[in-house]
């Protein structure tokens, strides 16, 4: 935000950029959990991180996979909400806030009831929904990416017939239906590869 305010880019460019770089950490986290459907798999990913840090003798090196792997959560993350932030302005930032604290407050308590009661979560179940809710989310930031590209100026704009719904993302513009077209040609080809 310091570096666009400095450039003196409008706020639609920089909505634009912010959702288009959510929209790509969004695709690359949603293809990785998809990646780690498999239960067998995502133990063979943790055991060999772990197993490579400990045969070097030296736990630093384990200290530092575990620090920027929290890293890359938290920069996709603040990412994540400053794409939000930006696009619902002033108006909506109540919303995004009690979103926060709602979605805290959920993983808190089911944070809670696993540990309480010893329930094992379903990997494979939970990594395909939240795969599913990250590439629907990239798929909402690419049509809003774009169409605030196109308010600023920067990219042309193609009117066509279609519906315009503001909360899926969803302009009626030839740019932005082809970016959310190929999105969903991405995942389905990404699925078929996967599971073939």
């Amino acid at each position: 935000s310091y570096l666009v305010a400095i450039s003196g880019a409008s706020r639609e460019l920089t909505e634009g950029v912010t959702a288009l770089l959510a929209m790509a950490i969004l695709l690359y986290v949603s293809f990785w959990l998809i990646n780690k459907l498999h239960v067998q798999r995502w133990k063979q990913f943790i055991e060999s991180k772990v197993q490579g840090a400990l045969s070097g003798r030296s736990l630093w090196l384990l200290t530092a996979v575990a620090f920027f792997a929290v890293y890359r959560e938290v920069f996709e993350t603040v990412l994540f909400f400053q794409a939000l932030w930006a696009q619902t302005g002033p108006n909506g930032s109540t919303m995004i806030v009690l979103g926060v604290v709602a979605g805290v407050a959920s993983l808190g308590v089911l944070g809670w009831v696993i540990f309480r009661l010893g329930i094992r979560l379903p990997l494979r179940q939970l990594f395909a929904a939240s795969s599913a809710l990250l590439y629907g989310l990239a798929v909402v930031f690419a049509g809003k990416g774009v169409a605030a590209l196109q308010e600023a100026g920067v990219m042309a704009v193609t009117a066509v017939s279609f519906p315009r719904i503001e909360l899926l993302g969803i302009y009626p513009s030839l740019q932005s239906l082809a970016a959310q077209t190929a999105l969903v040609a991405i995942a389905l080809l990404a699925l078929a590869v996967t599971f073939w």
